[in-house]
């Protein structure tokens, strides 16, 4: 459909809608590595980010092009709109479908979030930034949502504390938290849960400030806790295996990577559950 230049008087065409001869459907087409603010709905209140931001559509054999321009009007509405939550995101993926007359899409949403946390004895508070992955794909009514927790911990080696006269070696390692969830109960889901989760089955909790008792017990604790890489998915899985009916959790992925402070590589695993 033609749109007119009022200013001049001319029909401009709509090339995107023109039919194509090929008679070739595009799977996924959209925008990518788009970065724009968002405002999400975290458990102490509505915080502000930025994200990294993909959204597709599926498109048929017939048409020449998408039109690209919709995405980011999308992005634009929704920054004038509520905050962003979970139900927000499968409600933004069918409005998507919908403006763009598409019967599939993906959208893509990476940010950081900021927690605000406790040192384990001195109490001091200080923010901890936590990566988060959202992604909803699909159809209009059989949509499927995603989301992904990288949390910062610490973990200690076994084998280095065994063998060890005094001491043993530890590092900073990731522990990628990704879940496939119900739909009816996304009101259910928190993502701090999940960050939960990860920090409870780690050597130790990592903090953005600590006071010199706080790095005594962290320290300590994390010798009294050593985990393989093994241990931490193992351990993550279990946990949430235990919780994943209440959560609505439909599937999980646990990965962990440890960046070794003895080595010039990373040690990583990762543990899928059925149906993943």
């Amino acid at each position: 459909m033609n749109t007119r230049d009022l200013s001049r008087g001319l029909a401009i065409p709509d090339v995107q809608a023109y039919p194509d001869q090929r008679n070739l459907a595009i799977q996924r087409v959209g925008v990518r590595g788009l970065r724009y603010p968002l405002r999400w709905r975290a458990q102490g209140g509505v915080q502000e980010t930025v994200m990294q931001a993909s959204l597709d559509v599926a498109l048929p054999a017939e048409q020449k092009g998408t039109h690209m321009s919709r995405f980011i009007a999308l992005l634009q509405a929704l920054g004038q709109d509520q905050a962003l939550d979970l139900q927000g995101m499968l409600r933004l993926h069918h409005n998507m479908l919908q403006r763009l007359q598409a019967n599939e899409g993906q959208i893509e949403f990476e940010f950081p979030l900021f927690l605000s946390k406790k040192a384990p004895v001195s109490g001091v508070e200080s923010l901890l930034d936590y990566q988060i992955a959202l992604k909803s794909y699909g159809a209009l009514h059989q949509t499927r949502c995603e989301i992904s927790v990288t949390a910062p911990v610490t973990s200690l080696c076994p084998c280095s504390k065994e063998v060890s006269a005094y001491g043993a070696h530890n590092q900073r390692s990731h522990l990628q938290l990704q879940a496939r969830l119900d739909l009816g109960k996304l009101g259910d889901f928190s993502v701090e849960a999940l960050i939960a989760i990860a920090e409870s089955q780690a050597s130790s909790e990592v903090y953005g400030l600590l006071k010199r008792v706080d790095e005594k017990h962290v320290t300590e604790r994390a010798y009294d806790n050593p985990k393989f890489v093994e241990d931490l998915v193992r351990d993550v899985a279990a946990a949430m295996k235990a919780s994943q009916e209440r959560a609505g959790i439909i599937a999980f992925c646990v990965g962990a990577e440890n960046f070794e402070s003895i080595h010039n590589h990373s040690a990583w695993a990762q543990l899928q559950s059925p149906h993943w």
